[in-house]
């Protein structure tokens, strides 16, 4: 019995120390040397972090959006604006946007925004600014039906306005 655990013991060994490396490991020389990725861009690591100035417009938005304050959240964004949300994409002018933000209210009893996390980013070579904020969102509508999405939203930012907005969310499962 002492015999068979020993050699399968030693079995193991062997067998643990032969495994081939994983294949998804990043492969790196030296220090200096680059990673190699899996898939490549134009650009790859160009991203550096960005000042609090234009997380704190971004969040500033928001939470005028979140409190009902529609001309304040205005205030924050360009005279036009890239918006792109789940089957939606158009190129709209500050009343245009004030218009939908007034609309989607009018649906709205309240709006609470639990934040996760926020960064703001900056291009190496300084041309793109991004801001990007990651919360749960939950909604009551008039008749008091409660909703919640996951959001991700990503702002481009250019001289301390917002010039783009990318929504995306995540619906819940339903509970039975």
């Amino acid at each position: 019995m002492k015999k068979i655990l020993i050699l399968s013991l030693l079995i193991c060994m062997i067998i643990s120390c032969n495994n081939p490396a994983d294949k998804a490991t990043v492969k790196i020389d030296s220090a200096d040397a680059k990673p190699i990725y899996a898939y490549t861009i134009d650009k790859p690591d160009n991203w550096v972090m960005g000042g609090a100035k234009n997380t704190s417009l971004a969040l500033a938005s928001l939470k005028a959006f979140e409190t009902n304050k529609i001309d304040e959240c205005i205030s924050y964004f360009a005279d036009s604006v890239d918006w792109k949300a789940d089957y939606f994409e158009a190129k709209l002018s500050k009343d245009s946007l004030r218009s939908i933000f007034n609309e989607s209210w009018k649906e709205m009893a309240s709006l609470k925004i639990n934040m996760h996390d926020f960064e703001s980013v900056v291009s190496k070579d300084k041309h793109d600014e991004y801001v990007t904020l990651w919360y749960k969102q939950t909604t009551t509508d008039k008749k008091g039906k409660i909703d919640s999405v996951e959001m991700i939203n990503d702002m481009k930012m250019l001289n301390g306005k917002i010039i783009a907005l990318d929504e995306s969310m995540r619906h819940f499962k339903k509970k039975n």
